[in-house]
């Protein structure tokens, strides 16, 4: 027969697994060790980013608008009053992912108790893990996932859904969350028409898709630059890195260049300072 010892020796050593399983015991002092961190849903970890890869807001020329807007957004939220989440969507290369970065590094400096969390496209599932975790943190979370959008066959995106707004338990007033895709409304154009001509009640079953979108309050657009803005962005790299050029030929190289790749965006912009920098003997980090 068990004695009352060898019974509250393993009540012990249940006690101390459950505690130790139980991701609600992650360290929030953990949070303190950095400004951004990555969420890991295998062991319900974040993990610290030492370095965040941001540029000066200053160096993303001809989204003005977009900038205030989201800048306005993520103040709010870092001084403790009501904010949107926010859907950045349209052109590649046009800095969507780039804004979140250097606005937060610009915000946090002053407001060191907001984070950025990033969470990667396939692991939106464990949303609500993450969100347990930090719902009773005195930090304020920017959680940021970026390129997404969903496939046929896909049903995360209800994870999703819930967490903007529709959970029993709804998003934490301590967390925002912010993405970016190339589409305004999340799903392929063929996606929400299979839907519509499968479904019994063809509207239903669109709007159970397309009304992911709504569930943002931002939607901020991100738009095709003119050969003005692109040489504008280039013009501005140059004199922020202090490069040597001469400006009709570096406006004749930065249009050519532009040429080969079939488009004019930031990201374009950037590729060719890259390679004016390397041919000037220069290095810029990346």
């Amino acid at each position: 027969m068990t004695n009352s010892a060898d019974l509250i020796s393993v009540l012990e050593r249940i006690a101390a697994a459950l505690e130790q399983a139980s991701p609600s015991q992650t360290k929030d002092s953990d949070f303190s060790k950095a400004s951004a961190f990555v969420w890991q849903p295998g062991d319900s970890h974040f993990a610290p980013v030492p370095e965040i890869n941001s540029i000066d807001p200053d160096l993303l020329v001809g989204i003005d608008r977009q900038k205030a807007t989201l800048l306005a957004n993520t103040l709010q939220f870092a001084k403790g009053y009501a904010a949107n989440n926010a859907l950045l969507w349209g052109t590649r290369g046009m800095g969507k992912s780039s804004l979140i970065k250097a606005v937060h590094a610009q915000l946090s400096s002053k407001h060191p108790a907001l984070k950025l969390v990033e969470i990667h496209r396939e692991d939106i599932k464990s949303l609500p893990d993450c969100l347990k975790i930090i719902r009773e943190s005195p930090h304020r979370f920017v959680l940021f996932c970026d390129d997404l959008s969903f496939e046929p066959d896909d049903s995360s995106y209800k994870s999703l859904k819930a967490v903007l707004e529709g959970g029993i338990e709804g998003r934490p007033d301590n967390t925002i969350f912010y993405a970016t895709s190339n589409r305004r409304h999340l799903m392929p154009r063929d996606m929400i028409e299979n839907e519509r001509s499968t479904a019994i009640n063809p509207a239903e079953a669109v709007e159970e898709k397309v009304s992911l979108s709504d569930r943002f309050g931002l939607w901020i657009g991100f738009h095709n630059c003119s050969q003005k803005e692109y040489l504008r962005m280039v013009h501005n790299y140059v004199r922020y890195f202090k490069l040597e050029a001469d400006e009709e030929q570096l406006n004749g190289e930065a249009i050519e260049w532009a040429a080969t790749r079939g488009a004019r965006s930031g990201r374009v912009a950037w590729q060719f300072i890259q390679d004016l920098a390397g041919r000037n003997g220069k290095r810029l980090g990346n």
